[in-house]
C-alpha cells in the first residue's frame, strides 16, 4: 500500500494488514495506530509528515522501539518506523567517518565495523536502535573510555515537520546539532548520523558474581576500585533482586577497551574487583566488540517492567546505605550502578544537551510488576526509591520510566533547558514531535 503520492510509495500497515499486529507493538508496550509507516529515504519520511499533518494524525518516531515508555506507538496515530533506514556507510576511512541510519541497530553497526575493527560506544543490547539511544546521549561499554555515543557524532540528517531536510553539525544548524545531543527526538526525524568510530579490534569483557553478604560493603569496594581504575576499564555493579530461600548475589560486567594487551596485564587491572567479596563465579575473556552485544529479554507474559534512574555526582556513604536499603525492600528490586568518569566527564557540560558530566555513576532501579499494576502502583513500589534519588542530580532519560514535568526538570538544568525550549521554538513550533519526553516549545 502506499500513502498515494505520485512519486513515492512508502511501505504502509493499516489494522487488518499482514504484519500490522507486529508493528503495533514495541518492547515494552503495545498500541493501535491508525498507521504504521516505513519509509526508505528522507522524501519518504517528508510525505509521511505531510500525509498526517493532513489528516491530524498524531505521530510517533521508533528506531528500535525500546523505549522505557513506550514512545516508538501510538493508538490513532500515525507511527513512522524507521527500520528501513539501516545503512551502515564508511565515509572516510582513513578519519574513521561512519554514516548510520536513524533505524539501524547497534548490533548491525557492530557487525559492519568489526572487519575495520573499529567501535562506536553505545548500545548494550544488539536490537536497541541507534537513533533512539543516541539522541538520548547513548551510554554503552566504553562510556569511560570514548564517553557518550554524543560524544563521537559529528552531524545528522534530520527532516523537519514541514517536510525540509536539513544538516546539523559544528557549523550547519549549530543550535540544532547542540539539542540533538541528549534532547531526545524533540525536533525532527533523524534519518541518519555520522560518528568517528574508534578503533576496537579487541575488548576483554566478562562478569564477576559475588555472594552479597553486604550490600553496603560490596557497593563502597566497587566504587572504590572504580574511582582507581584507569578510563579504559568500565563496568556495572548490578545487585540482582532477592528471591525467598535464594542466597542473594551481585555481578560485576566490565568491559577493558585498553587494546589487545597480555591477559596477565588484564588481570591487573581488574584485580581489585575480584577483592570486592565472596567470588563465586567469573569469566574474563577477550572478545570483539560485536559480540559482548547481547539480545534483550523479553518478560514473561503477564509482568511489566518499571524503572527509574538517577545520576549522582558522588557516591558518598550516604547513597552506599540508601542503596543497600533499597534493594532490601519489596516487591524485589535489581539495581545497577553503571561507572563514569573519565572521558564522559571531561566533556564541558555546556558543550551538548546532556549536561550531568559531573556524574559518578548512574544508579539504575528495576520492578518487575503484574501487567495489570496502575500507576499508582507503581508509585507506591518505587516509594523507596526517594531516598536515593534525593542524591541525584538529573537523570537519564533513555532509562527514565515515568514522565512528568518533574522528571524533565531532573533531566535538564535551567539554562539547558531554556535553550532547548529555544531550539524547539525554532524547528517545531507546533510541536509535532510530542511523543517523547517533551519540551514544549
Amino acid at each position: 500500500m502506499s500513502l498515494y503520492e505520485p512519486a513515492i510509495a512508502t511501505e504502509v500497515l493499516r489494522p487488518g494488514d499482514e504484519g500490522y499486529e507486529d508493528a503495533a507493538r514495541v518492547f515494552f508496550a503495545t498500541g493501535r495506530p491508525a498507521v504504521v509507516v516505513r519509509p526508505r529515504g528522507a522524501d519518504e519520511v517528508a510525505v509521511a509528515l505531510a500525509h498526517a499533518a493532513r489528516r491530524g494524525l498524531p505521530v510517533a518516531v521508533r528506531s528500535g522501539g525500546h523505549s522505557a515508555l513506550g514512545h516508538g506507538i501510538n493508538d490513532g496515530g500515525m507511527v513512522i518506523d524507521l527500520q528501513r533506514l539501516d545503512a551502515v556507510e564508511v565515509l572516510d576511512r582513513d578519519e574513521r567517518l561512519v554514516r548510520v541510519g536513524g533505524g539501524a541497530t547497534w548490533g548491525r553497526v557492530a557487525a559492519e565495523l568489526a572487519p575495520y575493527g573499529w567501535g562506536l560506544t553505545a548500545g548494550d543490547t544488539n536490537d536497541v536502535g541507534v537513533g533512539g539511544l543516541t539522541l538520548g546521549g547513548g551510554m554503552g561499554w566504553m562510556v569511560r573510555r570514548h564517553g557518550l555515543a554524543i560524544d563521537n557524532l559529528v552531524g545528522a540528517r534530520v527532516v523537519l515537520a514541514d517536510g525540509r531536510l536539513v544538516r546539523a553539525s559544528a557549523t550547519d544548524n549549530p543550535d540544532l546539532f547542540w539539542a540533538l545531543r541528549g534532547g531526545g527526538g524533540n525536533f525532527g526525524v533523524v534519518v541518519d548520523l555520522d560518528f568517528v568510530a574508534q578503533p576496537a579490534p579487541v575488548v576483554h569483557f566478562g562478569t564477576v558474581t559475588y555472594r552479597l553478604d553486604d550490600a553496603v560493603q560490596l557497593v563502597r569496594g566497587w566504587r572504590d576500585a572504580m574511582r582507581g581504575a584507569p578510563d579504559e576499564l568500565s563496568s556495572t555493579l548490578a545487585l540482582m533482586p532477592r528471591i525467598p530461600d535464594v542466597p542473594p548475589t551481585a555481578t560485576v560486567l566490565l568491559c577493558y577497551a585498553g587494546g589487545d594487551i597480555p591477559a596477565v596485564e588484564v588481570d591487573a587491572v581488574v584485580e581489585p574487583l575480584f577483592e570486592l567479596g565472596t567470588v563465586v563465579r567469573a569469566e574474563i575473556a577477550r572478545r570483539g566488540y560485536a559480540e559482548i552485544l547481547e539480545d534483550a529479554q523479553q518478560l514473561p507474559p503477564g509482568l511489566r517492567m518499571a524503572a527509574r534512574n538517577v545520576l549522582v555526582p558522588e557516591l558518598g556513604d550516604e547513597v552506599v546505605g540508601a542503596i543497600a536499603e533499597l534493594h532490601a525492600t519489596m516487591p524485589p528490586k535489581a539495581i545497577a550502578l553503571r561507572s563514569l568518569g573519565g572521558a564522559f566527564g571531561r566533556v564541558p557540560p555546556e558543550d551538548t544537551a546532556f549536561a550531568h558530566r559531573d556524574a559518578e555513576a548512574m544508579v539504575l532501579c528495576g520492578a518487575v510488576l503484574p501487567e495489570a499494576a496502575t500507576e499508582t502502583d507503581v508509585e507506591r513500589a518505587f516509594e523507596p526509591w526517594q531516598a536515593v534519588a534525593a542524591h541525584g542530580t538529573g537523570t537519564y532519560l533513555n532509562f527514565q520510566g515515568s514522565a512528568t514535568s518533574a522528571d524533565l526538570a531532573a533531566a535538564y538544568p535551567p539554562a539547558t533547558y531554556a535553550r532547548l525550549v529555544e531550539v524547539k521554538r525554532r524547528f517545531d513550533p507546533a510541536n509535532v514531535f510530542a511523543l517523547n519526553h517533551n519540551i514544549a516549545p
